[in-house]
């Protein structure tokens, strides 16, 4: 579990990405960004007062903040250029100058003009806001990759299971934004996830679509949705090794893959798992963490142009660092995948 981390971290370092950190006065935010300045595995923007920043880390003994470039919202040399950019972007929606002028100095929105402007690579938040208050300026200002529509979330569960995944990791898909998915949306959120699997966790992905019915066994409008979504997601990544309808066990376990899904070569050997909505993939992967001690990272967020990426408000400071990293491959693989 702990070598992926720091292969992870080891990518960062190798590449170094520059991260905003909207939160930049919150303190778990500020003792990961520390650690990750002494690291050396992100170039850091903290965006908030600076003698606010600096007073916290004086209080805390956060040597190496220092290192990081600070930006106040209220006052510095870019806020009237970002202001025009915004105005731009949002003007068929009807925004004037002085909205976005107001708006500027909202450090979440301030962040996605940096990224936008193309004087950062990636951001970070939510340690004290919102799903929604971090994903709104993201959708409004740095939008959907080309040819995504929707959002979603990833979660990166490091189990006890080497026989199945990829040596115990598996990347399950959608758990944090998109409630019901269509067909459509079931399938980019497929091609995501797979994107997700190879650009953080490093693997080669192997994906299964998940359903309660192997290969037909049994019928229903749900089934459908899921074998509707395969053919799509084959035509939006033709290379891409993708197979469904399977049974979680069928996609897992190589002899049930075998017996229920004969011929098909991700059957049994599956590393990313695409539930059929929301509520199956959040119940899932936290039934997986509590009772069968995995440990799950994320969500990382997918779909976004530039990696925006929203952390739980009970997040830890080690919670913060390793998403940083991940922020960082993700920001990496944007720009290889441009």
């Amino acid at each position: 579990m702990q070598r992926l981390i720091n292969e992870i971290v080891e990518r960062a370092k190798a590449d170094r990405q520059r991260i905003v950190l909207p939160e930049g006065t919150e303190e778990r935010t500020l003792k990961a960004a520390n650690q990750i300045l002494t690291d050396g595995v992100a170039d850091l923007i903290l965006l908030g007062n600076p003698d606010e920043i600096n007073a916290c880390a004086t209080e805390w003994g956060l040597g190496n903040i220092s290192k990081a470039t600070i930006i106040d919202p209220e006052n510095h040399p870019k806020k009237e250029e970002y202001a025009q950019l915004l105005c731009e972007l949002r003007k068929k929606k009807g925004m004037t100058i002085e909205e976005a002028r107001k708006l500027v100095v909202d450090p979440l929105y301030l962040g996605c003009l940096i990224i936008k402007a193309g004087d950062a690579d990636g951001q970070l938040a939510g340690a004290r806001n919102t799903t929604g208050n971090v994903l709104r300026p993201a959708l409004q200002i740095i939008k959907t990759t080309p040819g995504i529509t929707c959002v979603s979330g990833a979660m990166l569960l490091l189990t006890h299971a080497p026989e199945y995944g990829n040596n115990g990791v598996i990347v399950m898909g959608d758990v944090a934004v998109t409630p019901v998915p269509d067909a459509n949306q079931l399938a980019q959120i497929a091609v995501c996830t797979a994107q997700t699997a190879k650009a953080v966790a490093g693997i080669d992905p192997r994906v299964a679509m998940l359903s309660f019915s192997t290969k037909g066994s049994a019928k229903h409008e749900v089934v459908d949705k899921v074998v509707e979504a395969l053919a799509i997601a084959k035509e939006m990544a033709p290379d891409l090794k993708i197979d469904g309808e399977l049974q979680a066990d069928a996609a897992l376990v190589p002899h049930i893959g075998a017996s229920k899904a004969p011929g098909s070569e991700i059957a049994g050997k599956a590393n990313v798992l695409v539930v059929p909505c929301l509520e199956v993939g959040n119940i899932s992967y936290k039934l997986v963490e509590r009772l069968g001690h995995a440990t799950a990272i994320g969500p990382i967020l997918q779909g976004i142009a530039r990696p925006v990426n929203d952390l739980s408000r009970g997040c830890s400071i080690d919670d913060v660092y390793k998403m940083i990293a991940i922020t960082a491959n993700q920001a990496i693989a944007a720009k290889e995948n441009k």
